[in-house]
């Protein structure tokens, strides 16, 4: 699965969401104009307020919290790679159920 193929899926099922950027990187936002998940670099980061949900996601293979940059992680923020594409979209319904 690639980010078009994730972002098809999502918004098909989730009619308020949409396509935007957040850090320059295209992105989901829900219908509140929360952002709930974004593309990095060939991973995925998802928001997940949830702890179970983080701790799963974070329990994946090279996952870790995310940080844009700045020297700081963003502690509801989970960078999933490539590797588990196939989650992505699981990861994509919890982060927008939050």
């Amino acid at each position: 699965m690639d980010w078009d193929d994730l972002t098809d899926a999502v918004t098909a099922s989730h009619p308020g969401a949409k396509v935007s950027q957040m850090f320059g990187a295209p992105c989901v936002k829900r219908d509140t104009g929360k952002v709930a998940f974004c593309s990095w670099q060939g991973s995925v980061v998802f928001k997940l307020v949830d702890e179970g949900a983080r701790t799963q996601a974070l329990a994946l293979d090279g996952a870790e919290l995310f940080d844009p940059g700045m020297g700081r992680t963003m502690k509801e923020w989970v960078l999933v790679p490539a590797a588990h594409a196939g989650r992505w979209t699981e990861l994509a319904e919890l982060s927008l159920a939050d």
